[in-house]
């Protein structure tokens, strides 16, 4: 099989190239601007591109399959030679329903958790010694890469989310996995920019829900009022099993999960992390995992990359960065961090870089997400507002968005670095949460200068 990525460096594409080389499938690809890790990663097997830019040359009669990355406008070059030419062109989650319509597939969907619920199941799976394919959104440890596909593997594990396919495909990438197995974690307004009301943002999850396959299953959160109410209006032929906190203590910094008389100390924290678990444990359970089996195994889950990821910790103090961007992720991890060190002074540090968080419209949203913080700070790098073409607002604005007095506000990231260097931690709690890099500031060098 011979098959071309037009738009290969992205994250998910340039694993599933790699899943593919693998596989023994001759595999190209170009893209306009490619950046680590996927350079070095495709390198390593020996697929990077010679050079950067569109080529469509590159497009011949001969190539099985093109595989469309989101990254690529509708009128890129390869694309509109590969159209004219007739060549199947795929969304990277279209092929990957093609090479797993024969397995099981587990789809992990959700507003939040989704890339936890699916780190936490790839990790009891492996820890049991099961055979298993997979799909997940960031760089797990003892993975060596985030996509695996193999002809034999009876299961396929995938993180669905419910972005959109492709430029020429406007599906959400969760619609077209057709789980066996479907998990929702929660439903909390995303992505405005593509689904500008709070109803089309919902009804892509009923849709999901629909393209369970008749008989699956549905494991949701009974928790989320939103998301209860769309399963109890669902009339699909599919068995539905929700979902609630475990039993749980704190201690000293630690959570301990308590089940049938045993005890699991964790490595993770936070009541979100809980109820992500439960999900996943019902998914195993489903998988032929036990209940003890899992929770013996989920004590050595270390969490995913940048998912409350330990930066770094004094005997009073600890710095943690987390992928947290939308109001539900902000508030929920503000809220664990707060939880697992309540005598600890809690400075909370959250970068808006999204379409969706840079909204203006939408910074309503975030209304109170910071409350529980001590020292809340919100920040936009100037040059967010320049790359991604809109309108920069002031400080007012964001202030009175949050709703909360006490809020300092930075737009530079020089500013912002020395705000934080003059923060000397001692009983305290640093959360740095963002989708992006807070403007370039290394949190390494930021630790050795604060932590006490």
């Amino acid at each position: 099989m011979r098959v071309h990525f037009i738009a290969i460096g992205g994250a998910a594409m340039h694993n599933l190239a790699i899943a593919l080389h693998k596989n023994g499938f001759e595999v190209t690809g170009s893209d306009d601007v490619l950046f680590e890790p996927s350079v070095s990663r495709l390198a390593k097997y020996g697929i990077l591109p010679k050079e950067n830019g569109w080529y469509p040359e590159k497009i011949t009669k001969d190539l099985d399959a093109i595989i469309l990355g989101m990254h690529a406008r509708i009128d890129n070059p390869e694309l509109v030679k590969a159209q004219e030419l007739g060549i199947k062109v795929y969304s990277y989650p279209e092929y990957v329903y093609e090479q797993s319509k024969d397995k099981l597939r587990v789809v992990i969907g959700g507003s939040h958790g989704k890339t936890t619920i699916t780190s936490m199941i790839l990790h009891a799976l492996q820890e049991a010694g099961k055979d298993f394919d997979y799909l997940v959104g960031a760089q797990l440890e003892g993975f060596e890469t985030m996509v695996k596909l193999t002809k034999d593997a009876p299961i396929m594990v995938i993180e669905g989310d419910e972005y959109l396919a492709s430029p020429i495909d406007r599906r959400p990438k969760f619609h077209l996995y057709k789980a066996n197995i479907g998990v929702i974690s929660g439903i909390a307004w995303d992505h405005i920019n593509v689904f500008p009301t709070f109803k089309s943002y919902i009804d892509q999850f009923k849709i999901f829900i629909e393209t369970i396959q008749s008989g699956g299953t549905l494991i949701y959160s009974k928790t989320d009022a939103v998301l209860d109410e769309v399963v109890a209006d669902d009339s699909s032929n599919v068995h539905k099993e929700p979902y609630s906190l475990p039993e749980f203590t704190i201690e000293n910094g630690v959570t301990t999960i308590l089940s049938d008389g045993n005890k699991y100390e964790l490595q993770v924290f936070g009541e979100h992390n809980l109820l992500n678990m439960q999900a996943a444990r019902l998914v195993c359970e489903k998988l032929g995992i036990s209940k003890a089996d899992f929770y013996q195994s989920i004590t050595t889950f270390k969490g995913a990359a940048r998912r409350l990821e330990l930066v770094g910790k004094s005997d009073t103090a600890t710095i943690f960065k987390d992928f947290a961007h939308s109001p539900s992720k902000l508030e929920a991890t503000i809220h664990a961090v707060k939880a697992q060190f309540p005598d600890r002074k809690l400075i909370a540090c959250i970068e808006l870089h999204t379409f969706s968080s840079l909204n203006k419209d939408f910074l309503a949203e975030y209304a109170g997400t910071m409350d529980e913080a001590d020292e809340a700070i919100v920040f936009i790098d100037k040059k967010t507002f320049e790359q991604k073409k809109m309108e920069p607002y002031r400080a007012k604005v964001v202030k009175e968005a949050f709703a909360k007095a006490n809020l300092t506000f930075f737009n530079d990231p020089k500013l912002l670095l020395a705000q934080l260097e003059s923060a000397k931690l001692s009983n305290a709690s640093l959360l740095m949460m963002s989708s992006g890099n807070f403007g370039g500031i290394d949190l390494l060098e930021l630790k050795n200068k604060i932590l006490l």
